[in-house]
């Protein structure tokens, strides 16, 4: 009986739902009632189509490119996946892939001091890499300075190490760029990492050169390790070139930079890019990495080094996002959006309205980009982390110039049946 009744409470017990981990909410994990804001835009997109089943959704919150790979990309993975000497484990990488990485960086951004074997590694996309970076250098009490709003994945995971993040507010009257000296002295001793994006996602801002070379003084005065994502750093147009951190003297002393072949190449689902800069950064990183993944699939990584061959691709697939944004500004500004067209990335960052005529107030971008769906049936992207914006991607499907202007005037036509108040 004693045995019986043991049994029966150790199955009425629950005991996995007691041992998560603090860093994902312990015990309380899933029982919570809270629904983070990509989920709620699928959910909100989901109820939308179903109440306008005439009506198709316009999504213009994918950060993802809408075009597939170079047909000649492609080729070369197909041609190397039939090779039965490229099955085997990649681990760091092949050199193959490494080479094309440092050649690619002279070519683009004028880089000639990289050396392929110990300044650069492949990394299964950079998401994968953000996540790393902390394992190397983040013991428990260290700062991770990170600009807000931001791309989170590096900040996630110094919390889970046991650091803090401080967030450094990217304002719209100092475009978009981190005011570094408003740093305090207090966080300043305890920070190992900071961590900088341009072309930014989600403003779409780009950085300068001598920026970046602020950048590389106040790393070294505060012994500081830059981590730049230059994940867009290709996608630029309106008079700009693209520009790399490392370009900058004195900034491989200082710190690594992140490229990915997901953005500038369409090969997102593919996940391949690199990290380039300081080798001791890199080694470091790798030695991590082994503890991670064995590597990316070898024919990816050649048919990735190829791809770094034709950099013609990026610039036309930024042209084409050029001409979007000339599109999407013109149709935001009629309705009384203060909106400018951004020089880089995919990405359009708005202001909110305060309201809409003889409707609902908006305190919050989340309730303007809910509203956009429920009303509209068209998807952004919400930020509140300093003021509320709304982001809009260029990357919705359209076969040619015609199909795309006419995604606009359908943007348009929707709009206009709401009066804004600002």
């Amino acid at each position: 009986m004693n045995v019986q009744n043991g049994v029966s409470r150790m199955f009425k017990t629950d005991y996995i739902q007691n041992i998560f981990a603090d860093r994902i909410g312990g015990k309380q994990f899933g029982l919570t009632n809270e629904i983070y804001k990509f989920e709620k835009i699928k959910r909100a997109k989901r109820e939308a189509t179903k109440r306008h089943p005439e009506k198709q959704l316009i999504d213009l919150g994918v950060g993802e490119p809408d075009a597939k790979a170079d047909d000649r990309v492609i080729k070369i993975l197909a041609e190397e996946a039939n090779l039965s000497e490229n099955r085997f484990y990649a681990d760091n990488g092949i050199d193959d892939f490494k080479i094309a990485a440092a050649t690619y960086m002279k070519k683009v951004f004028g880089v000639d001091n990289l050396d392929p074997l110990t300044e650069i590694n492949h990394v299964i996309g950079t998401k994968s890499a953000l996540a790393m970076i902390p394992t190397a250098f983040i013991n428990p009490g260290d700062i991770t300075i990170m600009p807000s709003p931001n791309y989170p994945v590096l900040g996630t995971h110094t919390e889970y190490l046991g650091g803090k993040v401080v967030h450094l507010p990217l304002l719209e009257e100092n475009s978009f760029l981190p005011k570094l000296e408003t740093l305090s002295d207090e966080v300043l001793k305890k920070a190992k990492l900071l961590y900088l994006n341009y072309p930014n996602n989600p403003t779409g801002a780009v950085a300068n050169r001598q920026f970046f070379k602020d950048v590389v003084t106040f790393a070294k005065k505060h012994e500081l390790i830059v981590i730049h994502d230059a994940a867009y750093a290709g996608l630029v147009f309106d008079g700009e070139e693209p520009l790399s951190f490392l370009s900058v003297s004195g900034a491989k002393d200082v710190g690594i930079e992140l490229h990915s072949l997901s953005k500038a190449f369409n090969m997102t689902g593919w996940r391949i890019g690199f990290i380039a800069g300081n080798a001791k950064l890199v080694s470091a990183i790798a030695f991590v990495k082994d503890n991670f993944d064995s590597g990316q699939f070898i024919p990816i990584q050649k048919a990735a080094a190829y791809a770094l061959s034709l950099p013609e691709i990026t610039k036309q697939t930024a042209e084409k996002y050029s001409r979007r944004h000339e599109y999407l500004t013109k149709v935001l500004k009629d309705l009384g959006f203060c909106v400018k067209k951004p020089k880089g990335s995919f990405y359009l960052y708005v202001r909110i309205p305060k309201s809409v005529e003889n409707g609902p107030e908006f305190k919050s971008a989340e309730q303007f980009s809910q509203y956009l769906i429920n009303e509209h049936l068209i998807s952004t992207v919400p930020w509140d982390d300093v003021g509320s914006y709304i982001r809009l991607s260029v990357t919705f499907e359209a076969n040619s110039v015609e199909e795309e202007k006419k995604v606009f005037e359908e943007i348009k036509a929707r709009l206009t049946t709401t009066k804004f108040i600002f």
